[in-house]
């Protein structure tokens, strides 16, 4: 969905929500994870310190920190925990809900300031990691999907990293960032155009369905055509 909403060819995908953080990028008919969250997702991260600071849901606890977070004035040193490919976020959350009572009860930052310091220490991590995919896959662009693609700072911070390494940054509008309706039904669509089709008795759903298990057969369709110069 991200492809066809930003004209994205074939770029890196930074998958970022609530349920997931995965570095993906297309190769040999599936979509492979290059690197990814070890513990909880990073959307979890951001709504769970939300609760600590007893923000409001409305529109959504990542929408409020990152509001919050433009206030921010001092860095808070935070656990950077890169390994590898992957990340945690467990440690830098366990953290920062420690030590979050104590600091603003001594004045020692604002809540501002904390939103900012998690904010940015989060979104460092996932470039890092991103930059590492890029350069394994020998692509420039980026394409940023899920709730959290959202973020501007993030977008603003991964944009940074890409016109670095003189590529592109793609990001999609909170339409398609969040659950949406318009990206199953055009997955559904793709497949069936491919020939995939599930009868409805046996269609099923698992939330630990993982990124490499589908055959994205459009993509491998496509690519074919690519190569033999006979692409639209």
């Amino acid at each position: 969905m991200g492809r066809i909403v930003t004209g994205a060819d074939d770029p890196v995908v930074l998958y970022v929500s609530g349920g997931n953080t995965q570095v993906i990028a297309y190769s040999e008919g599936r979509y492979r994870i290059f690197g990814e969250t070890i513990d909880i997702a990073v959307g979890n991260c951001l709504d769970r310190f939300a609760r600590v600071l007893t923000l409001s849901n409305d529109p959504s606890p990542g929408y409020n920190i990152e509001q919050l977070a433009k206030k921010g004035e001092k860095f808070i040193d935070l656990p950077y925990v890169v390994k590898g490919m992957d990340v945690s976020f467990s440690g830098i959350l366990s953290f920062i809900e420690a030590t979050a009572e104590e600091k603003l009860k001594n004045n020692e930052c604002t809540p501002a300031d904390l939103c900012y310091s998690l904010q940015e220490t989060l979104f460092a991590m996932l470039v890092e990691i991103t930059e590492r995919a890029m350069a394994h896959c020998d692509k420039k662009d980026v394409l940023i999907v899920g709730g959290v693609g959202c973020n501007e700072r993030l977008q603003e911070m991964m944009r940074v990293m890409c016109s670095e390494r003189g590529g592109k940054l793609y990001a999609t509008d909170d339409r398609y960032c969040i659950d949406n309706g318009a990206m199953i039904a055009y997955t559904g669509l793709l497949a069936y155009a491919h020939g995939i089709t599930t009868p409805l008795e046996e269609s099923t759903f698992t939330q630990r369905f993982r990124t490499d298990e589908v055959h994205a057969i459009w993509r491998e369709k496509e690519e074919s055509k690519k190569a033999n110069g006979t692409a639209e």
